[in-house]
């Protein structure tokens, strides 16, 4: 059976894939049909041989984030470098609003990787949540042990894994 979060008056958000590196053209345009549109992006200092520039790089290449009723899903189709909706199987689901809001927490937050602090013993497969920091409240699990401050947040709707590097000082057991 399908399943379709599209709904005719309260808007939802939705994954939609892009071709590559085209993220912020889909994202202009989408505003140009008063669609709203979101790419999270972090903002990296880029150091070259003659300069020093500040760029700004997606959080998950390939995806923009649009909040839709169901009238407004055949003009994103239609966007130019929008190649469709993220689906699972068949069925075209809506991405919960906390996970968007993590999204922009994550793109605000200047600089995940910090000292890490003695005493806190985290292994593999540990459920952890974050105790401060713009990232509060985070839950996820350590994927990848690297200087014991590692660890993998689980987006369970977008299907994608997010690694961040946090102060062990600021994680806790769940």
């Amino acid at each position: 059976m399908f399943v379709n979060h599209l709904h005719d008056t309260e808007p939802r958000w939705f994954a939609v894939h892009t071709r590559a590196k085209c993220e912020k053209f889909v994202q202009r345009a989408l505003a140009k049909k008063n669609i709203h549109a979101y790419v999270p992006l972090l903002r990296l200092l880029r150091r070259y041989v003659r300069s020093t520039r500040l760029t700004e790089k997606p959080v998950i290449p390939g995806y923009v984030f649009v909040k839709i009723t169901k009238h407004e899903y055949l003009p994103v189709l239609e966007t130019e470098n929008a190649v469709g909706f993220v689906r699972f199987d068949k069925d075209l689901l809506a991405i919960p609003e906390p996970e968007i809001d993590l999204l922009r927490r994550i793109a605000l937050e200047d600089n995940l990787d910090v000292r890490v602090v003695p005493g806190v013993l985290l292994a593999e497969g540990d459920p952890v949540e974050i105790n401060g920091g713009a990232l509060t409240g985070l839950r996820g699990h350590i994927v990848k042990t690297e200087g014991k401050h590692r660890f993998q947040v689980a987006l369970e709707r977008l299907g994608y894994n997010l690694l961040i590097t946090v102060d062990a000082g600021l994680l806790g057991r769940v």
